[in-house]
C-alpha cells in the first residue's frame, strides 16, 4: 500500500474533504461523503461500493488499514496528522481511519413494498437509527422529506451503521404528493389518535409514517395517509422517541407479515 503524506490545510485534496464533512451542499453536489471508522468501511465494501481515497490519522495503525486497500486497488491512500485529521471527523475521539466514497444507490428488495416515510427528521442521530430500523426490518424504501437532515453526513451515517448502503432511499419529497400516488395503504403514526395500531392488519402493500421528534407529523401529511393510528403505552409518559415509535411499528409489521 502506497501513501501520501498530506500536512498542511491548504491541500486541494485535504479541502475537498473538509467540505465533504462539513457541508450537506458539497455532498449533495458531488454525491460524496466521507466514512468514518473501521466498521462503515468494511459495511460499505460488502455492500459493493469501492471507496476514491482512505484517509488515515498517522497515528493509527497502517497495518489495519491493508485488508481494507487490499479490497479498494483504485483507492488513493493518504495520511493525515492528528490534528488535520481530527477537523475531518463528527466526534471527539477519532476512529483514526475515514474513507471518501460515493453515494450507493441499492436496488429494491423483490417483496410487496414495506416503506418508511419520515417527515422533518432533524435529528442526524435518530435520523440514522430510523434508517438502521428500516433496513433491519427488510424495509424496500426509505422517503425522506424536504426537511429531514442530510442522510449521509457523518453523524448520520454513524447512526445508521451501513443502512444508507443498503435500504433505498428517496431525499427531498414532497410527501403529500408521494402518499396520494403510492398503490397501497399509508398508516400516520400520531399520538393523539383512537385507532389502536396494534388492532390494523399491515400485510399488502404498507408505508408508516412517522414524524419531527418534536413537533410529529403535520397536519397536510396526516391528511394524505390512508388512516392514522396510536401505538399503544400502557406506562405513564407522554410519548415514544420518533425512532423507538418506527421501531415498534416496523416491526409489528414484520412480525404480521411473516405469518
Amino acid at each position: 500500500m502506497t501513501e501520501s503524506a498530506i500536512s498542511s490545510r491548504d491541500n486541494p485534496l485535504f479541502k475537498r474533504l473538509k467540505k465533504l464533512a462539513e457541508s450537506a451542499r458539497a455532498r449533495r453536489e458531488a454525491r460524496m461523503t466521507l466514512l468514518d471508522g473501521e466498521h462503515l468501511l468494511a459495511a460499505y465494501l460488502d455492500a459493493g461500493g469501492q471507496p476514491h481515497t482512505l484517509v488515515r490519522a498517522a497515528s493509527y495503525d497502517a497495518g489495519r488499514l491493508t485488508p481494507f486497500a487490499a479490497r479498494s486497488p483504485h483507492a488513493k491512500s493518504i495520511v493525515l496528522p492528528d490534528a488535520l485529521f481530527a477537523e475531518l471527523v463528527p466526534v471527539a475521539t477519532p476512529t483514526g481511519v475515514l474513507a471518501e466514497a460515493a453515494w450507493l444507490t441499492p436496488p429494491a428488495p423483490d417483496a410487496a413494498p414495506l416503506v418508511i416515510v419520515l417527515e422533518d427528521i432533524r435529528d442526524p442521530g435518530n435520523l440514522g437509527a430510523m434508517l438502521r430500523t428500516g433496513a433491519a426490518a427488510g424495509a424496500t424504501l426509505a422517503v425522506l422529506s424536504r426537511g429531514c437532515h442530510d442522510p449521509w453526513s457523518p453523524k448520520a451515517l454513524r447512526g445508521g451503521q451501513g443502512a444508507q448502503f443498503v435500504l433505498p432511499m428517496q431525499q427531498g419529497t414532497d410527501l403529500v404528493t408521494w402518499l396520494h400516488g403510492f398503490a397501497g395503504r399509508s398508516i400516520a403514526l400520531a399520538l393523539a389518535e383512537d385507532r389502536d395500531f396494534y388492532a390494523l392488519d399491515l400485510g399488502g402493500p404498507l408505508a408508516l409514517i412517522a414524524g419531527n421528534e418534536g413537533a410529529g407529523l403535520s397536519e397536510a401529511v396526516c391528511g394524505a395517509a390512508t388512516l392514522r393510528a396510536h401505538i399503544p403505552m400502557a406506562g405513564r409518559i407522554e410519548s415514544l422517541n420518533a425512532s423507538a415509535a418506527l421501531a415498534v411499528a416496523v416491526f409489528e409489521a414484520v412480525r404480521q407479515r411473516r405469518g
